[in-house]
């Protein structure tokens, strides 16, 4: 029940109409336009960073709302397409709008942190999302803070179940976000404090010690 007061309460910044079709979605997808449920939630998405961080929950309901209702995957099928579509544009999406950009990114590892098939994740999402974070890991991504630390929150929030998909890339991605910690010129020392703790974070089982939370929490806070 708080989950579905969450979403609720997380629709409010849509017009009265819009929210009607969502709250309908919701308990009884079968009586509304599905691929239309899908593509407002995901260009709502990208141009809200608060909404970005929670779609996932939303869309986790839908389907099971879906799935109980009539056994099929309308929703899902239309949110995965429309997830790869803006993949393919990834590149000219973070030219046009570093904004736009992150919030795909935290929608993309959102849904990959909700919508598990036989209690794991989506294996259709895991080579996209591991892209999405190698691109942040770039040079010119690592210059930004913005988007290091959208690179640190999805880590924290799925790195453990990522690693679970795909040890190899995963230590591949940490040899770059290392080598970018300890070579790079030009990060900023918020953006050096953020790779530290999370080359520590994945160090200690993607967990840090009391020690270090109070550490990087000053740090963060100072």
């Amino acid at each position: 029940m708080e989950n579905s007061n969450k979403e609720e309460y997380k629709i409010q910044s849509f017009d009265a109409e819009t929210q009607q079709l969502l709250k309908t979605a919701l308990k009884e997808p079968g009586a509304v336009d599905l691929e239309k449920v899908a593509a407002v939630i995901v260009d709502q998405s990208l141009k809200d960073q608060v909404f970005s961080k929670e779609a996932g929950r939303i869309c986790f309901t839908i389907v099971q709302a879906e799935t109980k209702q009539s056994g099929s995957n309308v929703f899902r099928r239309s949110l995965l397409n429309r997830l790869q579509q803006e993949f393919t544009n990834r590149e000219e999406t973070r030219s046009r709008s570093l904004q736009e950009w992150v919030c795909y990114v935290t929608f993309i590892c959102n849904v990959f942190d909700y919508l598990k098939v036989n209690n794991m994740p989506m294996m259709a999402l895991v080579h996209p999302v591991y892209d999405c974070l190698f691109r942040l890991g770039q040079a010119d991504s690592l210059r930004n803070e913005e988007e290091v630390d959208c690179l640190v929150l999805q880590l924290h929030r799925i790195g453990d179940q990522l690693e679970k998909m795909d040890v190899q890339r995963m230590d591949d991605l940490f040899f770059m976000l290392r080598d970018g910690f300890l070579l790079q010129e030009g990060l900023s020392s918020l953006a050096r404090l953020l790779l530290l703790e999370i080359l520590e974070f994945r160090a200690g089982g993607w967990r840090l010690s009391d020690t270090g939370q109070k550490y990087y929490y000053s740090e963060l806070t100072d």
